[in-house]
């Protein structure tokens, strides 16, 4: 009987379901779709990286990190085994047969005719190595042969389609051994998927002088087996053999080590992917709550009729949460359903990058599991309290015209609770933004973000009857009649309009606190450029560095005064208190102190730079309780040690100077030689007295031309550079904004459209009295544009408190200039309106056209 009931009332309501049934199908499908490409993305490098590792690989042991926790920086030396190793290799029992191999990733691929990098420049890297086949070679030759001699190169199939190069065309490689130009004697293609590198092969003599500039070594050796012995075992008789300073892995563990380094790329967008579900999810929810809220109150006649009839609280309840499962199942196949839609989707853009991930979709188990899971569990959690008040409706309801329980005593709970949840909340902002320590205001933070998003959201309908009734103050003066109806109606039931104006809210407060911290980014980012960046113009390549050539090109720019070397070289600083850090020291050329003003706490920059001495940051010093002459112990590797005194401290909060460590290149080169240091991570460049900055921007930008992987910015470029990255996460949050609101309006469009059913006799009646069908869209217009409005203010306001308190909790990490982006903010208001007013088309011509003798007879 409750089957069948639900059944019915199920299908007599499918039409008023589709809006809600859409919001599950999108939040579905962004978590099944998430999950068929990352299982998918992740199946394709897993089968690459099985049919392509070696038994066993053997490299140098690897080296301290720089400051980015990478052991290879870029222009630092390529760590290299001897050849002799690989003849130990080889003769290792069970081994089938062993080869050196050379590959490098600080190169870069330039065609000499256009001056324009090939291949990727960013993301996925660019390989150059030795074309050295074995038994699980990923490429094979398709056209042309082998590179041969000194002059010859081969490069893989996409990146010779991508970059129009052919067979007998010249490529340049540039890396920090100096320019080497080649012709394409052969073009290579994968023979499985294609991870997104461009690869160009060298033959071996050629690679070791020009990668690696010695013979007689490699960058790895790996070796394949005969099958008698495990990989476990190959590899402890070869570290056997070999003794310390070899690092030997597996087929596993290389296949460990790479699916790491893709599964990070992967997991972020993963995360991306989950954090737009978990937004539909969120802001979906009221939408299924103010469905059936509003369902409910429509059927109360009907629930109280079953009532009178015998029907149970229980029934009643499991009736509602019933129809709420069939909702939710119906939803959540389809949301299934479009993220196979969704994957595909991903795996198009990833091929669009250079990224071929197979277009076979693995559909695992957990793919149904984790939609039906989350479809369900959110549609039948978002129907428990109207299936709640469904139940309460007396059986007397029925000879009612509108029975709907008393709210009364549920009203003052809400408000009771609502006002501590955002009480509480807005203390714990207040004392995170006050705290002295980013960690402990970050945690308060991090509290009272989700207590006061609840509390507003509890306080909706109260503050639905104030809001309103300020926001449509204006409505009666402008617009008559149908604007004093339109407020009146959005006033009648505040918790539906508070719930309505709930999903509009949420994505208003992320993008509006998001606004806040990244505007207060970019301004805090260049206020520190114009106090601290003193140089003209800044040079890097991030993957080659900057080698000799470039340098001096730069140092004969016409209108350069004079260039700033940076160098990065991987170290152990080890303080008096014992206590060891992997770090990398910045090596500075003896102008560095000028094109640079240091945030001095205490010493002088000019001891650090010039004087033999070390920069250390306040925080740095605090947490080894240093001062100025105290020596840190510094070890560059290979037994190459020195002794420094802290010569300045920097005040913590700077972008540039936090968490880094200054000397000069002339300090460095008492115990590392010149030709040993890795090549320039970046210099600095400052115009001539009485120049042109203008021209010799230019002038230095040209001396360049012939090295595209160079980036060349003046200080407003170098703003703007940092603008740019700061957008990526501001266009992530306007995508979640988008997406949020997208949901928000098929609420309001659902709201609009079962407030409409709801109020047929109503709307008869006013036709009936004289209302126009113009003045009744109007009125409905107006009531849609005012609940859009009244979530817009929530939203902003929670976004701003949102935005100012994550400021101040970072304001001594380089976050000290709070900025309000006001344009932003009184676009999204204004985007609101046309929002509500967008929604509110579909009901409004429905209402428009209802028959006036039908609507009054609706009983």
């Amino acid at each position: 009987m409750l089957l069948k009931t639900s059944l019915r009332s199920f299908l007599a309501h499918k039409g008023r379901m589709v809006l809600s049934l859409i919001a599950i199908v999108l939040s579905v499908a962004f978590v099944s779709g998430t999950l068929v490409f990352s299982n998918t993305a992740t199946s394709t490098f897993d089968k690459l990286f099985a049919s392509t590792a070696a038994d066993i690989q053997v490299t140098q042991a690897p080296v301290k990190k720089d400051a980015q926790g990478q052991g290879q920086g870029p222009g630092q030396r390529p760590l290299t085994v001897p050849a002799s190793a690989v003849q130990q290799v080889s003769t290792q029992p069970g081994v089938k047969s062993a080869k050196g191999e050379v590959s490098v990733v600080d190169a870069t691929l330039v065609n000499p005719k256009t001056k324009k990098q090939v291949g990727p420049t960013g993301g996925a890297p660019t390989i150059v190595g030795s074309w050295t086949p074995g038994p699980r070679s990923p490429m094979t030759i398709t056209s042309g042969a082998a590179p041969a001699g000194d002059k010859q190169v081969m490069i893989d199939a996409d990146t010779a389609k991508k970059a129009k190069l052919g067979l007998g065309d010249p490529v340049r490689v540039i890396n920090s051994l100096g320019t080497f130009d080649y012709t394409i004697s052969g073009i290579a293609t994968f023979t499985g998927t294609n991870p997104g590198a461009a690869l160009a092969f060298l033959d071996v003599p050629t690679a070791q002088h020009d990668l690696l500039g010695e013979t007689g070594v490699f960058t790895s050796i790996s070796a394949f087996g005969d099958g008698s012995v495990s990989n476990d075992q190959l590899k402890s008789e070869t570290v056997s053999a070999l003794g310390s300073g070899f690092q030997v892995k597996t087929a596993a563990e290389q296949q460990a080590d790479d699916s790491k380094g893709i599964g990070s790329f992967l997991d972020f967008m993963k995360y991306v992917m989950l954090g737009f579900a978990g937004v539909s999810l969120l802001v979906g929810g009221f939408l299924i709550i103010n469905t059936f809220s509003m369902l409910v109150a429509q059927r109360t006649r009907e629930i109280g009729l079953l009532r009178a009839l015998g029907g149970s609280r229980g029934q009643v309840n499991g009736s509602v949460l019933l129809e709420a499962l069939l909702l939710a199942v119906v939803g959540s196949t389809l949301g299934m359903l479009a993220g196979l839609g969704l994957a595909q989707l991903l795996i198009g853009l990833m091929k669009l990058v250079g990224m071929n991930i197979s277009s076979s979709l693995e559909f695992t188990a957990s793919v149904p599991i984790a939609s039906y899971t989350v479809g369900i569990v959110i549609t039948v959690l978002s129907a428990l309290i109207p299936a709640f008040r469904a139940s309460k409706v007396a059986p007397m309801a029925a000879l009612r015209d509108h029975g709907t329980p008393n709210e009364g005593a549920s009203n003052k709970v809400r408000v009771i609770i609502g006002l501590v949840l955002t009480l509480g909340g807005a203390a714990l902002l207040v004392a995170g933004g006050t705290a002295s320590k980013a960690g402990t205001g970050g945690s308060l933070l991090g509290l009272g973000v989700p207590l006061t998003l609840v509390g507003f959201v509890v306080l909706g309908p109260l503050l639905a009857t104030g809001l309103i009734r300020l926001l449509g103050g204006v409505l009666p003066a402008l617009f008559g009649p149908s604007g004093k109806l339109a407020q009146r109606n959005a006033m009648r039931n505040p918790r539906r309009t508070g719930a309505t104006a709930a999903a509009l809210m949420i994505g208003l407060a992320l993008v509006t606190g998001a606004g806040v911290v990244t505007s207060s980014m970019v301004s805090s980012t260049d206020s520190q450029i114009e106090k601290q960046v003193g140089a003209d113009y800044l040079a890097f390549a991030n993957r080659t560095g900057l080698t000799p050539a470039m340098v001096d090109a730069a140092k004969h720019a016409p209108g350069i005064d004079h260039i700033t070397e940076e160098k990065y070289l991987p170290a152990t600083l080890t303080t008096p208190d014992g206590k060891t850090t992997e770090s990398a020291v910045a090596a500075e050329s003896s102008t560095f102190a000028g094109d640079f003003h240091f945030p001095v706490a205490s010493g002088s920059p000019q001891d650090a730079i010039v004087g033999g001495g070390i920069s250390v940051d306040e925080t740095f010093a605090k947490d080894h309780n240093l001062k100025l002459g105290d020596k840190l112990s510094i070890d560059y590797g290979k037994g190459r040690t020195q002794s420094l005194p802290v010569a300045v401290i920097t005040t913590k909060g700077s972008q540039i100077f936090d968490g880094h460590f200054y000397t000069g290149i002339d300090t460095v080169t008492r115990v590392v030689p010149a030709d040993q240091q890795p090549v320039d991570r970046a210099f600095y460049g400052m115009a001539a007295a009485g120049a042109d900055k203008g021209k010799a921007y230019q002038a230095l930008q040209d001396a360049l031309s012939d090295y595209p992987q160079v980036t060349v910015k003046d200080q407003e470029g170098l703003k703007q550079l940092f603008q740019q990255n700061v957008n990526v996460l501001l266009y992530l949050v306007y995508g979640l904004l988008g997406l949020a609101i997208l949901v928000a309006v098929l609420g309001v469009v659902n709201t609009l459209a079962l407030s409409v059913v709801e109020r047929t006799r109503e709307i008869g009646l006013l036709r009936a009295i004289g209302i126009s069908r113009r003045q009744l869209r109007r009125m409905i217009r107006l009531e849609s544009v005012v609940i859009a409005v009244f979530g817009a203010v929530l939203g902003t306001g929670l976004g701003l408190a949102w935005g100012v308190t994550t400021q101040r909790v970072l304001r001594n990490t380089g976050l000290d200039v709070l900025t309000i982006p006001t344009g932003t903010i009184i676009g999204v208001l204004i985007a609101s309106a046309v929002v509500g007013l967008l929604a509110a088309l579909l009901p409004a011509f429905r209402a428009s056209r209802m028959n006036v003798l039908d609507a009054i007879a609706t009983g």
